[in-house]
């Protein structure tokens, strides 16, 4: 991505019985995001163009290609990702060929995210049964994406422009959590937090508010133990390396009174703690971000919806923020990238003027 280029978006329409074709279309639609990027839907030119007529959006068009470089930055570019004839959509039906083409329009993305063939992939949401086959046996999206680029330390971060929320454990059990949750686990992910307010949001000295695990953060251990065990060691021991993080909290006190305002960023112990909050206070402007990748990938915040698919009412609100932190965050990491760039030339000329010297 150069000075004057615009970065190219990958987006994959997730289960196109769902709302994601909907979103999709009502966000890039009229081309008006091509000014500030170029869009390249993975999914059918067939379910986009069934979509357009149930959305009555006909004078819209868009450029089908079959690979990325054949895209044209003026307009919305959709790959067709496997066969248009076997797909029928069906809005609010769970079929196995909605689920196929969302594992092959996700595996193409990727592909081409991995290249850097896009600067970043938004993902339309998934049904997390019907996308199931022998190359997909992940519990969601973020677990995919970890184990596509070989990364273990990755985090799912929901983001919004006042709130961000990342959680230790995400899509096990609740009776798993307990016996998940350790110190290591707990550092490993306040790293995650710091790092990514740092990289991709411009935070340089980031608080972080932690959680606790226990109903009243465990009430001095009359609720359970992990808080003083587990929780408190993990943040003693990173408060020592000079970091800003408190906690931990009970977490119905800690929302209840609005706390979260005077913090960069939140750490939940489990899915529900951190996304129950979230989504009640950042629904509509919401985004899904897997920090800890080497590459962009945003979401918006909700499902599938399947009862409301097709019907022309879903709010696009949370697609359209998903697009636009992708944009911000590919550009702040390319400028952090040729900040640390200059910075390591200059380190080097001065070194070799010194040793000129000696």
């Amino acid at each position: 991505m150069s000075e004057n280029q615009k970065p190219i978006i990958g987006i994959s329409i997730g289960d196109f019985n769902g709302i994601g074709p909907e979103v999709i279309l009502k966000a890039v639609g009229g081309n008006r995001l091509n000014k500030i990027c170029t869009p390249v839907i993975y999914g059918s030119g067939k379910v986009i163009n069934r979509y357009r007529q149930l959305l009555e959006m006909k004078d819209w068009q868009f450029f089908t290609i079959h690979k990325v470089e054949q895209i044209n930055h003026k307009q919305v570019n959709v790959i067709n990702c496997m066969s248009d004839q076997t797909l029928e959509v069906q809005p609010g039906t769970i079929t196995p060929e909605a689920g196929k083409l969302a594992f092959e329009s996700l595996k193409r993305a990727v592909e081409d995210l991995k290249a850097g063939k896009i600067d970043a992939l938004v993902t339309a949401p998934i049904n997390k049964h019907n996308i199931q086959s022998d190359d997909f046996k992940f519990p969601g999206h973020t677990e995919f994406l970890a184990d596509a680029f070989g990364v273990n330390k990755e985090l799912m971060f929901m983001v919004s422009e006042n709130l961000k929320i990342g959680v230790a454990t995400a899509h096990i059990p609740l009776e798993q959590v307990k016996k998940t949750i350790s110190k290591e686990l707990i550092i490993s992910k306040l790293d995650q937090i710091k790092s990514s307010l740092i990289r991709d949001f411009g935070k340089q000295k980031p608080k972080i508010a932690v959680l606790g695990l226990n109903p009243h953060a465990g009430e001095n251990g009359l609720l359970g133990s992990e808080e003083k065990e587990v929780i408190e060691p993990a943040l003693t021991e990173y408060k020592k390396k000079g970091n800003l993080v408190f906690g931990p909290f009970p977490a119905d006190g800690f929302f209840g009174t609005a706390a979260w305002k005077n913090y960069d960023a939140v750490l939940a112990m489990y899915h529900d703690q951190g996304l129950m909050p979230f989504k009640m206070l950042a629904f509509e402007n919401g985004v899904n971000f897997t920090a800890g990748l080497p590459k962009v990938r945003t979401s918006p915040d909700h499902g599938t919806a399947y009862d409301i698919a097709g019907k022309n009412i879903a709010d696009e609100s949370s697609m359209l923020n998903a697009i636009y932190m992708a944009i911000d965050i590919a550009k702040n990491r390319e400028e952090l990238a040729d900040l640390e760039a200059g910075s390591m030339k200059k380190k080097t000329i001065v070194l070799k003027e010194a040793s000129m010297e000696d």
